[in-house]
């Protein structure tokens, strides 16, 4: 067929290969040869992990960015837009842009079959090297040995965390789990590691290959006084150097401080980059992530929007919900996918939540609404409504809610995209 869209060209990419998931750098490397790509000469920092990554890659480009340094960044997945994904001084690329990389991709590619996201990664550094940024950022999809961005070789990587989830692929257990996310550490460079309980599989990995690593808790901290907070690194020669005052990061969260504590690590690793005492106030003052427990008013009712698919990210939300307790009722609206832990995810947040509505949501992995129903039923939770898209379910609760209530949308990026769109589209 031909390809004349953005969304034909990804309709495109979804059938070429025979599995959604395949992991491995080979394919990406033939055709990188073909391309005749070459590492750009700019510093390239990977961020892995389990939870944190998004907010640890807005956290490195807002300040990158109040540093006057022009910034590329690829993440994943989008929320609304596939272009979300590649972006550039904070701005999503265009339909244009991306098909002219998908172009070029198809004409080297030849007989290597690319996944979907093989596609995005390779589109991401064809539209990187085009662009000559200052500073490229890469958030690992999945694991990271075997994940399409380690074909790049980091400056710096940082693991935020590692937690249970892609347990069907990394492991059951967070040692196996975390030897995958140590992958992107490279010999000889820092590797960073952004929470205070670390896998000793990290810790192997790195000795193993000779990275240079440096944890929360033990080469970098931080503590929290009022509104302001206060971080400290410890140099290579035993030397401590320190920023006090600084502003709490405009995201919200309790676990918000450990992530912008690793971001200023990774960017005291990189020395080429000079980044003012203004800079870093700024990018902390004014960094923006949607999805990550981001708030919207609808008709005087505050609808909470959290992408937290895994048991470590519900935890996460449920004391962030905690802290901000309200007069009224909460509303639960849920969809999530059927290779995620829902039941783990529906136990934690249990108490946070007074009524429950389950969403259908898009995609061949995802767990059908009246499965879901029951798993909250069986764990105790009201469940209000079933509902057969997220947008019904956003709808119900609409009607259901009254001043002094609050909606909780929450389980899968494919359960706030549409969320988000739905809101947006009744606030014009």
């Amino acid at each position: 067929m031909p390809l004349r869209t953005l969304a034909d060209w990804l309709s495109y990419h979804e059938g070429l290969h025979p599995n959604i998931i395949d992991m491995g750098l080979e394919r990406l490397k033939k055709v990188l040869k073909r391309l005749e790509w070459s590492r750009p000469n700019c510093p390239v920092i990977t961020v892995g992990g389990t939870n944190g990554k998004g907010s640890s890659v807005a956290m490195l480009d807002s300040i990158l960015s109040a540093a006057s340094y022009r910034v590329g960044t690829f993440t994943s997945p989008h929320l609304i837009r596939y272009n979300e994904r590649i972006k550039i001084a904070g701005e999503p690329v265009s339909d244009e842009a991306l098909i002219a990389a998908f172009e070029r991709i198809e004409a080297a590619r030849g007989d290597v079959s690319l996944t979907f996201f093989e596609f995005n990664t390779l589109a991401a550094l064809l539209i990187f090297a085009a662009e000559a940024v200052d500073a490229i950022i890469l958030e690992v999809g999945l694991g990271g040995t075997l994940d399409a961005v380690n074909v790049v070789d980091a400056d710096v990587a940082l693991v935020c965390s590692v937690e249970l989830d892609h347990c069907e692929w990394l492991g059951n257990d967070v040692e196996s789990i975390g030897r995958w996310k140590a992958g992107i550490f490279r010999p000889q460079r820092k590797a960073l590691f952004g929470a205070r309980s670390m896998p000793l599989s990290v810790a192997s990995e790195a000795q193993r290959i000779g990275a240079q690593l440096l944890q929360l808790g033990k080469d970098f901290d931080y503590d929290v006084a009022g509104d302001s907070w206060s971080w400290r690194f410890i140099e290579a020669d035993g030397k401590e150097v320190a920023e006090t005052g600084l502003p709490l990061p405009a995201l919200v969260g309790v676990i918000q401080c450990d992530n912008a504590s690793a971001v200023l690590a990774v960017l005291r690793c990189l020395p080429m980059l000079t980044i003012s005492r203004r800079a870093l106030e700024l990018g902390l003052r004014n960094v923006r992530l949607e999805g990550r427990f981001q708030s919207k008013q609808l008709d005087g009712v505050e609808w909470i929007l959290d992408v937290a698919h895994n048991p470590a990210a519900a935890e996460t939300l449920h004391r962030n919900l905690a802290s901000v307790p309200i007069s009224g009722r909460t509303f639960a609206v849920m969809g999530v996918f059927a290779d995620k832990d829902a039941a783990t995810i529906i136990e934690t947040l249990r108490s946070n939540m007074d009524f429950w509505i389950a969403a259908d949501v898009c995609g061949v992995r995802a767990l059908d609404s009246m499965l879901l129903a029951n798993k909250i039923s069986s764990a105790g939770g009201f469940v209000m409504h079933v509902a057969n898209s997220v947008q019904g379910a956003c709808e119900f609760a609409r009607a259901n809610v009254r001043k002094g209530d609050r909606v909780v949308v929450f389980g899968s990026f494919h359960t706030v995209g549409p969320a988000l769109e739905w809101i947006d589209a009744l606030g014009k």
